[in-house]
C-alpha cells in the first residue's frame, strides 16, 4: 500500500483528540499518519455537541478529501460514508489484519526477517490488491498462483498451508429444472445416462449434482466459488442433458427456478 492515502479513498481511523472545531485521528492503515475531520465534515446538519457524533478511541470510516504531502496534511470526512460503504471498509480492515497475522505464521514457520516479509507482503498486495484475498485465492487454487507472481516455492506451500487451515473460502450453490421426456421403450435408460453426462461436467472445483423432482423434472444443483462460473457450469450440465435426450428422439428443456 501507497505510503499516503489518495483523494477520496476510504480509510479506517482511530479517534485521538476531540475539539471544538473538530477531530483529530490517526489513520490505522499508514504508519503514524494523522488527519483532521473538520467540525463541518462530522456530521449533516448543525452540530451543538461534536462529543455527540464522535469519541476518543473510537474507531471510525473516513473518506478523504485532501491530501498535502508537503505539510503532511490530511482533510477527513466522516459525513460522506454511508452506513454499507463503512461495513464493507471495516469488514475488509478486519480481514487485511487477520491476514498480517497469518503473514507473521509463516515467516515465523520459514525464518524469514522483516525486511523479507515487507517484499513478500508488497508483491502479495500488488498481485492481488490486499493481503487476505491472496491467501484466499492460495486457499482456493494452490500455491502455484503465488509463485506465479514471484513467491519463493517453499514460502508459497507455507501461504497456501496457513490459507487453508484459516480462509473460510466463500462457497455459492444454485440450481434449475431439466424437464426430460423420451418416447423410446427403455426411455428412463436414456434419461438417466443424460443425467450422469450433466453431472460429469464437474470439474476440479466444481460439484455438480441431479437429483429426480417428480417426472419430467430433474433439479441439477452446482456448488463452486464463484456465482459466474457456477451460471455457465449449470446452463452446460443442463445442455449437456439435453442433447443426449434429443439424440433418442425425445425432448428437453431447462428452466433456472422451479416451475
Amino acid at each position: 500500500m501507497s505510503k499516503w492515502p489518495e483523494k477520496g479513498d476510504l480509510v479506517v481511523c482511530t479517534v485521538k483528540k476531540v475539539m471544538d472545531f473538530g477531530v483529530f485521528v490517526h489513520l490505522d492503515e499508514y504508519g503514524d499518519k494523522e488527519g483532521l475531520i473538520h467540525i463541518s465534515e462530522v456530521a449533516s446538519g448543525w452540530i451543538k455537541y461534536i462529543g455527540d457524533h464522535v469519541r476518543e478511541g473510537q474507531k471510525i470510516v473516513c473518506k478523504v478529501l485532501h491530501v498535502n504531502i508537503e505539510k503532511a496534511h490530511i482533510d477527513l470526512s466522516i459525513k460522506d460514508v454511508n452506513d454499507h460503504k463503512k461495513r464493507e471498509k471495516i469488514q475488509s480492515w478486519k480481514n487485511e489484519q487477520k491476514a498480517k497475522k497469518w503473514m507473521g505464521f509463516v515467516a515465523s514457520s520459514v525464518q524469514i526477517d522483516d525486511t523479507k516479509v515487507d517484499g513478500l507482503c508488497e508483491k502479495l498486495f500488488n498481485g492481488y490488491g490486499s493481503m487476505y484475498s491472496a491467501f484466499e485465492e492460495a486457499a482456493m487454487y494452490g500455491p502455484k498462483i503465488l509463485e506465479d507472481i514471484g513467491i519463493e516455492e517453499d514460502i508459497a506451500k507455507k501461504i497456501q498451508e496457513i490459507a487453508t487451515e484459516n480462509v473460510k473460502i466463500p462457497f455459492v450453490e444454485i440450481s434449475g429444472i431439466v424437464n426430460l421426456t423420451c418416447p423410446q421403450p427403455d426411455g428412463i435408460n436414456f434419461i438417466k445416462k443424460a443425467l450422469r453426462v450433466a453431472v460429469s461436467k464437474a470439474e476440479e472445483d466444481i460439484e455438480i449434482t441431479a437429483s429426480y423432482v417428480g417426472a419430467p423434472r430433474y433439479r441439477i444443483s452446482v456448488h463452486t466459488s464463484d456465482y459466474k462460473k457456477a451460471e455457465n457450469a449449470l446452463r452446460n450440465s443442463a445442455e449437456a442433458a439435453i442433447n443426449i435426450i434429443k439424440k433418442a428422439e425425445g425432448a428437453g428443456s431447462f428452466h433456472r427456478h422451479d416451475v
